[in-house]
């Protein structure tokens, strides 16, 4: 039997794409380093120069889903409205899609992002993406379309609901035909919810 080479051009690129592609596809409890190594072409131990353990490997993938994730929030937000309902609904939206085509990638992340042992990357990453909402509430408010208060609780609200409806959704939780009349909704609602 012929012994796999070390050299790869970009293995850690490589096993964080082939790991994102295995949890689409089975969920992360079928990932493994061992599993990964093989399917990229490398030799079983190649993979601990990159994630020590099956906890790095999934820590690592929850930090690019937090930066992906925050990446195409800002990019909706540069394209949407100048009023905190279009940019509100705009985020809401790529979150649900983000969600939509990444359901499992979502749930690592939130469910690594509550972790004690989280790396400081992941925990900064995911205070990126808070600090987003904050930025987002403190616009309206300066816009006078949100009420006063703390941006970061007067968000936690907001994005609760959101984050709600959007898992929802995502879970099957609301009936496909109705997602678009519950989206607006819950809009709706939560716009009613920041007025002044």
């Amino acid at each position: 039997m012929k012994a796999r080479p070390y050299h790869h051009g970009d293995l850690r690129a490589a096993l964080l794409a082939r790991a994102t592609q295995t949890l689409r596809d089975k969920g992360s409890g079928d990932l493994s380093l061992r599993e990964l190594a093989r399917e990229v072409g490398v030799s079983p131990a190649a993979p601990s120069r990159h994630f020590a353990t099956k906890r790095a490997l999934l820590d690592a993938l929850a930090l690019d889903g937090f930066e992906r994730l925050r990446e195409v929030l800002v990019a909706t937000l540069n394209e949407a409205g100048e009023s905190f309902a279009e940019q509100i609904a705009a985020v809401t939206r790529t979150y649900l899609e983000f969600a939509a085509d990444n359901p499992a990638l979502l749930d690592l992340m939130y469910s690594v992002k509550y972790d004690p042992g989280a790396s400081p990357e992941l925990a900064a990453a995911a205070r990126k993406l808070a600090e987003l909402s904050a930025s987002l509430i403190s616009h309206g408010q300066h816009r006078g379309e949100v009420r006063a208060g703390v941006p970061d609780e007067v968000a936690l609200p907001v994005m609760a609901s959101l984050h709600g409806f959007v898992a929802l959704a995502v879970g099957g939780g609301i009936p496909q035909d109705v997602i678009e009349q519950g989206l607006a909704d819950t809009l709706a609602f939560v716009l009613r919810g920041c007025a002044p």
